[in-house]
């Protein structure tokens, strides 16, 4: 059973972050939302809630997907946990994924240089952070080689999609895509 990482943080998208994480648990992966400060956040819109772990008990890489929500100020504050960019690293280099939605892929992949020579996209309007990306105007979710991003929240569940076409093969995306009637 693939393992995936949601990281959360105060002023994470919730809905980036809970549709995802839906569309993977429907498949069979086990998802755990990690914080990167405590246990109890509040996310973008007000909503709180609460995370399986924190990054500073966490092995970041100890799973298959490391998925980063989108939303202000929380990209902003994922972006400044050294744990989790570290973790970053380590996953990309061991050629496991990593994906990213909204203002992540620019404030945490990109201005980090995990999207030199990548294609992916943001949310519009976060451009100037994909530090030597090929950003994909109008595409809403871009996978390119073990990195997946997506622009924002109205594409949450199709990023969902595509991670399990890629984690567990288009038969099961096919089979949730049905399901959740997409």
């Amino acid at each position: 059973m693939p393992k995936a990482i949601a990281m959360i943080e105060n002023g994470t998208e919730e809905v980036e972050c809970l549709a995802v994480a839906d569309v993977l648990r429907r498949a069979g992966a086990d998802v755990a939302l990690v914080s990167g400060s405590e246990a109890q956040i509040v996310g973008s819109h007000g909503i709180r809630l609460i995370a399986d772990g924190v990054s500073a008990q966490t092995d970041l890489t100890d799973c298959d997907l490391l998925f980063i929500p989108g939303g202000m100020p929380g990209s902003k504050r994922l972006a400044e946990n050294k744990k989790l960019i570290d973790a970053i690293s380590v996953m990309l280099d061991g050629g496991k994924r990593v994906a990213a939605i909204c203002a992540a892929p620019s404030v945490v992949l990109g201005e980090n240089g995990f999207l030199r020579g990548k294609k992916a996209v943001c949310f519009p309007g976060f451009e100037s952070g994909m530090l030597g990306a090929q950003v994909q105007t109008g595409a809403r979710v871009v996978t390119d080689g073990n990195v997946t991003t997506a622009r924002g929240m109205g594409c949450a569940v199709e990023l969902g999609l595509e991670l399990v076409r890629l984690l567990f093969g288009a038969s099961k995306a096919d089979e949730i895509k049905d399901k959740i009637q997409f």
